[in-house]
This record gives structure tokens, C-alpha cells and sequence, in this order.
């Protein structure tokens, strides 16, 4: 896969390469995955759902996107309750994690230096979000979590300018619907500004636009 092997952007080459090597205490028996992480899903679904870049130690660990990290436990968690999941859990590639009508990606695919992606490397990334779009021939809506998603998306749609973000906020553009979230992070979920119920309505509403 021609994502895999992007090699685009030296800082995060490093990074991703660094903390593949060193590791987590917790996690010195892995053998990190430690390259761009492809999007995954239902190549027939109506969501996309796009989030910001892989974790250092989650997806950058697993090779899969938003799994084995407390982002990933919120979303696949918010996925199974409003039906688009087989399991609550995404722990590791071949946990028989299986979506339905959903298709998971971020808009930087390494996971970046203190989770904060530069511009360029945004850029870099963008098109094989557009690839992936490109193929998903039903789709119907863009769930953006949080605003760096956000502001992808309407790249990737060519918006000017971008509408504000917010939390429900909604936009249509070209028969895609976007809605905005806030990013499932510990930052947000600890501290109550991201609630199960508030994420669960976001779902719900994307499945309502199916």
C-alpha cells in the first residue's frame, strides 16, 4: 500500500521511527508498526470519519487507526452504540474489529512530535484522504473530530472559507454533509467538555444523513 511507504516528511519519519525503537515501558514486547497508518473501514461507507493523526503509542504501535489508545477506546466505544461497529473495543489489528457503513482515517497518517502536525506535513498527507474519499462511492457525510479534522475536510472539499467550528456544527457541501466533534482526547473526556451522549448524537445524526 502506497501509504505505508510514504516517506514525505522527514520530521515525522523521524519521530515515528524514534518511538518505534524506544517504546513504552508498557509496551516493550511490541514490535511497533512504526510507519503511516492507512485509514480503515467499510469500503462501502456512507461516514467517513476523520481525526487528526495516529497516536505515538497506539496506532503508530498497532498499525491501525485510533487503536490500543484512549481516543480510539471513545470512538470504537460511540461506533458499537450507534451500530456502526461489530465491538466496542479496537485493541489490535486482528481483533475482529469490523465497521459498517463507517471508514475511520486521520488527516496526518505519522503520528506527529507532541500530536501537533506542521502545515506542510498536513498538505503532504491530504491526498490519500482524497484517494480515499475518491473511492467511497456512497458517502454520504464527513464526521470531523476535532478542529484540525475539521479544517482537512474543507480542504479536501475546497471550501472557502471555512465555516466555524463547534461542537454538532453541520455544513453541507456536494451532497456530503460535514459534522464537527470534538476530538474524543483525555484532554476533552476527563474533564467532561466531550460527554458519551455528545458524541453518541454526532453518530446518530451521520447515520440519520445515510
Amino acid at each position: 500500500m502506497r501509504i505505508t511507504r510514504c516517506r514525505k516528511c522527514p520530521r515525522l519519519v523521524d519521530w515515528r521511527e524514534q518511538i518505534a525503537l524506544e517504546k513504552r515501558a508498557a509496551y516493550r514486547d511490541w514490535d511497533y508498526w512504526g510507519r503511516p497508518v492507512p485509514g480503515f473501514g467499510d469500503p462501502s461507507a456512507a461516514v467517513y470519519v476523520l481525526g487528526l493523526a495516529p497516536a505515538a503509542h497506539g496506532g503508530n504501535r498497532t498499525g491501525r487507526v485510533f487503536t490500543g489508545d484512549r481516543s480510539g477506546d471513545w470512538l470504537f466505544a460511540s461506533l458499537y452504540r450507534t451500530g456502526f461497529a461489530n465491538q466496542p473495543t479496537s485493541v489490535t489489528s486482528d481483533d475482529g474489529l469490523e465497521l459498517n457503513g463507517a471508514f475511520v482515517a486521520a488527516a496526518v497518517r505519522c503520528a506527529p512530535p507532541a500530536n501537533k502536525p506542521l502545515p506542510s506535513e498536513r498538505d503532504n498527507c491530504l491526498p490519500y484522504a482524497a484517494a480515499e474519499i475518491g473511492l467511497l462511492t456512497n458517502l454520504r457525510a464527513i464526521v470531523c473530530l476535532g478542529a484540525f479534522a475539521w479544517d482537512a475536510a474543507f480542504r479536501l472539499l475546497g471550501v472557502k472559507p471555512k465555516p466555524k467550528f463547534g461542537h454538532g456544527a453541520e455544513y453541507e457541501a456536494g451532497g456530503i454533509t460535514v459534522i464537527a466533534s470534538f476530538h474524543p482526547s483525555q484532554q476533552n473526556t476527563f474533564t467532561g467538555k466531550l460527554t458519551e451522549p455528545m458524541l453518541d448524537a454526532v453518530f446518530k445524526r451521520a447515520k440519520e444523513l445515510m
